[in-house]
């Protein structure tokens, strides 16, 4: 495997993550769950600009893997593909901190990293017609719909925990 395609391997598998023999898009999830916090630890105030930022950035890089993909592994939507996870907690985080206007606390991630995960295994409509586009857009559109839903749900159902 050349470098650069390496590095989307390394890129599209979030370091590997994708690569667990057991739920790898739960696994997956956790490389945004990292990344939002540390963008948290270290952004401040300005931590949902970064959050939208690298959501975009990431998403426009996923949405570009569509040949490597298909040279790379035996199916249109290899579960090694992860980085569609992390875009999607990114979003879910993010929808909910601008509904919201405050920032998570661990419980607030927890919470988000569990409402992501149901809707991107549940993935009510349009999110599962999302899937259906072509190439590398189908990977990771339906998972930023997923974050949407998680985002909104988030903000109706924390207040009912005191959050």
């Amino acid at each position: 495997m050349s470098f650069p395609d390496r590095l989307r391997f390394l890129l599209v598998t979030s370091c590997g993550l994708g690569l667990s023999p057991f739920a790898p898009g739960t696994v997956g999830t956790l490389g945004g769950v990292i990344l939002a916090v540390l963008i948290q630890a270290l952004a401040g105030e300005s931590t949902l600009a970064w959050w939208w930022g690298a959501a975009v950035v990431l998403f426009v890089l996923g949405c570009m893997q569509t040949s490597f993909v298909k040279r790379t592994f035996p199916n249109e939507d290899p579960g090694a593909f992860v980085l569609d996870e992390v875009v999607g907690y990114l979003v879910t985080i993010s929808v909910y901190t601008a509904i919201a206007q405050k920032l998570p606390d661990a419980a607030g991630h927890t919470a988000a990293f569990f409402a992501f995960r149901v809707f991107d295994v549940w993935k009510p409509q349009p999110a599962r017609k999302l899937e259906d586009l072509p190439g590398a857009l189908g990977i990771m559109a339906d998972d930023q719909m997923a974050g949407i839903y998680a985002g909104v749900s988030l903000y109706f159902v924390l207040p009912w925990f005191g959050w």
